[in-house]
């Protein structure tokens, strides 16, 4: 990846995990499946309002699925946004739909995060697109809201970090939780904030 030093160094990202869907309720796996928000998901989607209140941010930016898309229109931010498809979830190819506790009866142990998903996306292309992904977002520089899924978002951290894929398993990440990417002493990027749910204090 192209090193910090060739890009804007004013930059904190705000990644926002969408809120709850039916699946995401039952721990089954929602990559391609465009689902919507369950009444709570709204509701608590609608808290990060007030939790995103007072900042000012130059670019939002979506994943394209309506979950992610409603997120962003209830936390207010839906006017400014753009779709961007590298912001999509995993995809789960044939465990779309299914519960890890399901996939484990027929692969003991496996574990998306070092495993990647048959027919879907694999570690190393998860990875690719989640570096691309990044590279643009150093170039827009700025505060950047970013609305996208649970798996993509622990990825994109831990590149942002330079570690790798596998790390991210250890990184639990609730639904409608912000995260802030940024530098603590620049250029070396950090995590600021890690998966702060609208029960926590916002400030």
């Amino acid at each position: 990846m192209t090193g910090p030093e060739n890009f804007p160094m004013a930059i904190q990202i705000y990644l926002l995990r969408h809120g709850e869907t039916a699946w995401s309720l039952t721990g089954q796996h929602t990559g391609r499946t465009d689902l919507p928000l369950t009444k709570n998901g709204e509701l608590r989607a609608s808290r990060l309002r007030a939790r995103l209140q007072g900042i000012t941010f130059g670019h939002v930016l979506t994943s394209p699925l309506q979950r992610a898309r409603r997120t962003c229109e209830l936390a207010g931010l839906g006017a400014a946004a753009q779709s961007d498809p590298d912001l999509r979830e995993w995809d789960y190819g044939d465990y779309e739909g299914r519960t890890t506790a399901e996939i484990r009866t027929q692969h003991p142990g496996w574990d998306v995060f070092v495993d990647g998903c048959p027919h879907g996306e694999s570690v190393g292309q998860i990875s690719q697109r989640a570096d691309r992904a990044l590279t643009a977002l150093r170039r827009l520089g700025g505060t950047i809201a970013l609305f996208s899924h649970g798996q993509f978002l622990r990825v994109l951290a831990m590149r942002w970090v330079g570690l790798p894929v596998p790390e991210g398993r250890h990184f639990a990440l609730e639904t409608a939780s912000i995260s802030i990417l940024g530098y603590e002493h620049a250029p070396e990027p950090a995590i600021i904030l890690w998966n702060a749910g609208d029960q926590l204090p916002a400030g």
